[in-house]
């Protein structure tokens, strides 16, 4: 269920493009995310920061986009979300000396300091690589090819997850069935 609230803005933002234009597609965009965010808060009662930092700036790219008519506001959208976030990361890490991964992600896993050192610095080249990437296809190449390649560009975050698990998995505790201590 969860990845179906995931994707579906997304899914929603290219069936109304390929239907209609960017606009229509930016406004529905607009819309699903902002549902996307209210059944997120109706299921857990909270926002993560990331969804919020989504919302907020899929509301001012959009309404840039449809109040000025103008495409490319939409299609550098990930460029700065991705930017922002391997900024933060970086910031977090080497100003602050607080590991922003560990201090969100310490509740459901937990894994040696060097482990989550690896892993925001991981985080941050991946968010270098996605700003990077959209970058380029948002400015040399046409909002049709653009819009394709946002949705077959997925493979990058599935195949980054699937990558990050793996890495993870090795350093997670392991349960020992034959340790006698345990209760």
């Amino acid at each position: 269920m969860k990845i179906l609230i995931d994707f579906f803005p997304i899914l929603l933002f290219f069936g109304s493009y390929k239907l209609y234009d960017i606009y229509i597609g930016t406004g529905v965009l607009m819309a699903a995310t902002v549902l996307q965010t209210a059944i997120m808060y109706a299921i857990d009662r909270k926002l993560p920061t990331m969804q919020k930092v989504t919302l907020g700036m899929v509301l001012a790219f959009g309404t840039l986009t449809l109040a000025l008519h103008d495409d490319r506001f939409i299609k550098w959208k990930p460029t700065v979300l991705y930017t922002v976030m391997a900024l933060a990361l970086a910031f977090s890490l080497w100003v602050l000396r607080k590991n922003y991964l560990k201090v969100f992600l310490s509740s459901q896993l937990t894994l040696p300091d060097a482990v989550w050192h690896r892993l925001s610095l991981i985080w941050m080249g991946y968010c270098c690589f996605m700003a990077l990437i959209n970058g380029y296809v948002a400015a040399y190449y046409s909002t049709e090819d653009w819009v394709n390649f946002k949705l077959w560009g997925y493979a990058f975050p599935l195949v980054f997850i699937v990558a990050q698990g793996v890495y993870i998995s090795r350093h997670l505790p392991r349960n020992d069935p034959t340790d006698s201590s345990a209760p």
